[in-house]
Order: C-alpha cells, then sequence, then structure tokens
C-alpha cells in the first residue's frame, strides 16, 4: 500500500510517500480502506517533535494521522463479521496509521457512516465535529445571544457559525481576508469582519448597535482575542479551545477572572458525561451532520501533497478541515 512515512522530526517536506507492507488487522480489530484520513494541527507539532497533548512523540519511523473514513475491507480474529463492507468513520486516538491507502481501527473506535454524508465530511465531524459540540456545551446559545467566532472561516469556526445560527444567535465571524470572510458571509455569519484590518472592533461595534457580545469561541488567542474580549458586556463567556495565534500558552493577560475558561481536556469530557464521553460527542456531530443542520468545511489534499497540507495548515492558507484523499 502507499502511505505517508516520517522518518525524523523536523519539517513538512519530511513526509515522504512510500509504498509499505499492507496494514493486517489484529483482533478485535478491523482493516479500513481509507477514502478520507483527516489532517490537524497536532499531526503538524508532533511531525516536528513537539509532544504537546499527546502522551509522548510517535516511534520513528511512523506513518502520521488520526482520523479516516472508508470501507471496512478486512476484519481481524474475533470481530464481528457485520462490520465488514460497511462505510466507517473512526478517530484513532493518539494511534497514528490514518495517512495510508489501507489502516488498522479497533472495532470499538468505529462508527457506521451516515447515509448521504461523504468520507470527507465524516472525517471533518469525527474530529472537528466532536471538538466543535464539546466547545457548545459551555455557550448557552438562544435568539438573544451575540456569538463573535474569531477564525470563523476554520474548520471549527465553520461548524460554531452554523450552530449559532440555528440557535437563533447574532453571529459575528472573523477570519483573515476578503477570500476567507466571503466564505464566512456565505456561511450564514450576520457580520464578517477581516480582522487583519485595525478598525475591525470598529465595524463591529457599529453593527451590534450598542449591544455586546455574549460569548467569544476562541481558537486563536493573541491580538484577536483580546480585542474580541473587550467586545463581551456583563456575564460575557470567553471560550478558550486553542491558540494558534499564540499568546495563550502561559496564560495571555487577555484572560479575564470570572469570564475566561479553556474548555479543552477533562472539562470538556466532565461536561459531555456518559460511559464514554468522546464517543458521545462524536455521536452528536454526526447526527448534527446526517440531519443537515451542520455541514462542514472540508480543503481536500491528494495522498501524496501530505506535505504541502501540512505547510498550508501552518501558514493558514486552508478553509475548513484539511482532508487528505488517496
Amino acid at each position: 500500500m502507499r502511505a505517508i512515512r516520517l522518518h525524523t522530526f523536523g519539517p513538512a517536506e519530511n513526509l515522504v510517500l512510500e509504498e509499505v507492507e499492507d496494514a493486517r488487522p489484529g483482533p478485535g480489530q478491523v482493516r479500513v480502506a481509507v477514502r478520507a484520513a483527516g489532517v490537524h494541527l497536532l499531526d503538524t507539532a508532533l511531525r516536528e517533535g513537539v509532544r504537546g497533548p499527546a502522551p509522548e512523540l510517535p516511534v520513528l519511523p511512523t506513518v502520521p494521522g488520526r482520523e479516516i473514513a472508508g470501507v471496512v475491507d478486512a476484519l481481524g480474529e474475533g470481530t464481528p463479521e457485520r462490520w465488514l463492507g460497511l462505510r466507517v468513520v473512526a478517530h484513532l486516538g493518539f494511534a497514528p496509521g490514518g495517512y495510508a491507502e489501507l489502516a488498522a481501527v479497533d472495532a470499538g473506535r468505529l462508527h457506521e457512516m451516515p447515509d448521504g454524508l461523504g468520507f470527507a465530511e465524516a472525517v471533518a465531524m469525527i474530529g472537528t465535529g466532536r471538538t466543535a459540540m464539546g466547545i457548545l456545551q459551555f455557550a448557552d446559545l438562544g435568539p438573544g445571544s451575540v456569538a463573535v467566532v474569531p477564525a470563523a472561516a476554520g474548520g471549527i469556526g465553520t461548524l460554531l457559525v452554523q450552530y449559532a445560527k440555528n440557535a437563533g444567535a447574532t453571529v459575528v465571524g472573523l477570519a483573515g481576508g476578503p477570500a476567507k470572510t466571503a466564505r464566512v458571509a456565505a456561511n450564514g455569519a450576520d457580520l464578517a469582519v477581516d480582522y487583519t484590518d485595525p478598525d475591525w472592533p470598529a465595524k463591529v461595534r457599529a453593527h451590534l448597535g450598542g449591544r455586546a457580545a455574549t460569548v467569544v469561541f476562541d481558537g486563536v488567542g493573541g491580538d484577536v482575542a483580546r480585542e474580541a474580549v473587550a467586545l463581551l458586556g456583563p456575564g460575557g463567556r470567553h471560550l478558550v479551545f486553542g491558540w494558534s495565534g499564540k499568546g495563550l500558552r502561559d496564560g495571555g493577560p487577555y484572560l479575564v477572572d470570572g469570564v475566561s475558561q479553556q474548555v479543552l481536556g477533562p472539562v470538556m469530557m466532565e461536561k459531555a458525561g456518559g460511559p464514554d464521553p468522546v464517543r458521545t460527542l462524536e455521536l452528536r456531530a454526526l447526527a448534527e451532520a446526517a440531519e443537515g443542520r451542520l455541514s462542514p468545511a472540508v480543503h481536500r489534499f491528494p495522498l501524496a501533497e501530505a506535505a504541502a497540507a501540512h505547510r498550508a495548515l501552518q501558514n493558514r492558507g486552508t478553509t475548513g478541515k484539511v482532508v487528505l484523499e488517496p
């Protein structure tokens, strides 16, 4: 099979397409003929040798990738026959192996794909979608809400805008450059603003006409987040789930006592509840897409161009969830 392999930690160019031995399912596993593999910012950090939230760095050489969708074409010992031939999607956790034509997956991680949902869209919902569902647990959105979404053209931002609009909120989407703001507007935001314009906060205030923001969904950090937090009124919520714009790793000064809340990790899982909170959020995300309430944005690259996909993601040259297609 063809797969992307990483032999040495470092730049994106270290991701190379190779012919390797076909993946084989072990006991309780299936083998998936991969049709789409998700690319995540954590993948880029692990490629560079930065562990981040992962329990450990992968053993090299490795095939990166932790989100896949495809068709089950082989079963391991003890795996129920019903899985054979089904369209499935799975998040592999911190186990790599997704950037390939074939991948072995524990059957307990599988979801049968809803009818009408494409492979790339399913991959977007199993990772990005479940994170969005986890963040939204803390938002308390309704017809009186005013939601500000930095990075609104990204994978999570696209879904947050759609969900907030469905809840009846007024939505302000922020993005970098006219092409991305056009996408945000087309996605349903009431106001799409280019955050590279230094006057963007004044434009938001003028549009709101004296109303204050009630929630800021912050996956960016840095100066954009500081300006966005200043739009919040009393009792507003600053929900922090990332720092692609830097300034958050050590607790940025814009984190306001009584307002800011970091919602990834254990706090998200505790809120989701149930015996398997991760699976709970995955099921919610897939259901939202299956019912047509959420439609993920997808930025596609051929499997062979994994290095280009990593570079584009790190340079903010993508819109929506980045997906590799073998």
